[in-house]
């Protein structure tokens, strides 16, 4: 492939010296995740949580009512129960939260595989930032640029907030790039077989046979699927394919519940603390709805998660880790964007 000179005009002739520079045409390919503190610190938890909670998408509750719980109550004693939490998952050797360094390593992975890209990460909620990352592929010439919401499962409060941000952005630009955003894939054969690949791998790695596969996805407030979010829906699609495709039974459940409202059942944590007396002491615990390994995973399923089962009576337990940068990762990856730029490659 030839890339057009850029100090030619389109019809083959040189710009004038004093022309401003013009970068060559590329595509440009933003993976966006939810996003992390940049250090499991109170100070940069608190920044963080007031980003993310004042988003109305996640926090459907009049922003007059909302603000001074979040401010008065929230904000106030929340930051340091959680740094604590990160802190006993921070990859301080590499520097960062596993959520960010596994996005960024996805990121990497997925530029290699599509050299022609410009490919980066960016995050929802905290560094880097979807402004900044846009700002750095416009500059560098990305006149059509993919976002992908790293969300299989599409939700109002996930994927539809990652385009909200991104329309804040280009209300901003005189010249806008052409965007597209990618579908949700909770149902593309190549996730289901990313993900039985990956579960057959690490069940039989396991030292152990367990009683169930347990599939835990992120809770949403029930009333998300009463308004008419296909959240729910998604994710009960992904767990019956992999369990057909494992030919396993599976049992799907949600966790990361927050504050008092019903949410999407049956529970992660009542879930682990009852199976024990079903007879169920064996179990393997995978989470597809999350790419990387983030707080919910590393914390909550494999520290909380292992305790609160074991202390009800259970003998074994696993957590099988996210896809993140593995090979099958990638490969679904790189599978979902070649998709989604199905006619903008071909075009150039």
């Amino acid at each position: 492939m030839i890339l057009p000179n850029p100090n030619m005009n389109t019809d083959g002739r040189h710009r004038p010296t004093d022309h401003p520079p013009v970068p060559a045409p590329r595509i440009g390919v933003l993976i966006v995740n939810l996003g992390s503190p940049d250090a499991p610190e109170a100070g940069a938890v608190r920044r963080y949580l007031a980003e993310f909670l004042s988003d109305p998408r996640v926090i459907e509750i009049p922003r007059l009512a909302w603000q001074p719980i979040l401010r008065g109550i929230i904000l106030r004693t929340r930051p340091a129960k959680s740094a604590k939490l990160y802190a006993s998952i921070w990859d301080r050797q590499r520097g960062g939260s596993p959520l960010t360094l596994h996005t960024r390593d996805q990121a990497a992975a997925l530029a290699e595989a599509l050299p022609d890209c410009r490919v980066d990460f960016a995050m929802r909620y905290g560094n880097p930032s979807i402004t900044s990352r846009l700002n750095e592929m416009k500059a560098a010439g990305c006149e059509r640029i993919l976002i992908v919401p790293m969300y299989p499962q599409y939700s109002a409060a996930t994927s539809a907030t990652v385009a909200d941000r991104v329309a804040d952005w280009m209300r901003g630009q005189r010249w806008q790039p052409a965007l597209r955003t990618a579908a949700p894939w909770y149902d593309d054969p190549a996730y289901i077989e990313a993900l039985a690949e990956d579960y057959r791998a690490g069940l039989a790695a396991l030292d152990f046979r367990p009683d169930e596969l347990i599939l835990t996805f992120h809770g949403m407030p029930r009333r998300t699927l009463e308004l008419g979010d296909p959240y729910h829906c998604h994710c009960q699609k992904t767990a019956r394919l992999v369990g057909e495709r494992l030919d396993l039974p599976v049992r799907i459940v949600f966790q990361s519940r927050f504050g008092r409202a019903e949410w999407l059942q049956p529970y992660l944590d009542k879930t682990l603390e009852a199976l024990p007396a079903e007879g169920v002491k064996r179990v393997a615990v995978a989470a597809p709805g999350f790419p990387a390994d983030c707080l919910e995973t590393l914390e909550e399923i494999a520290i909380q998660g292992r305790e609160q089962f074991e202390g009800a009576g259970g003998t074994h337990f696993a957590y099988l880790p996210c896809l993140n940068a593995r090979p099958a990762g990638i490969r679904l990856l790189t599978h979902l964007v070649e998709r989604d730029l199905a006619g903008w490659r071909e075009s150039r």
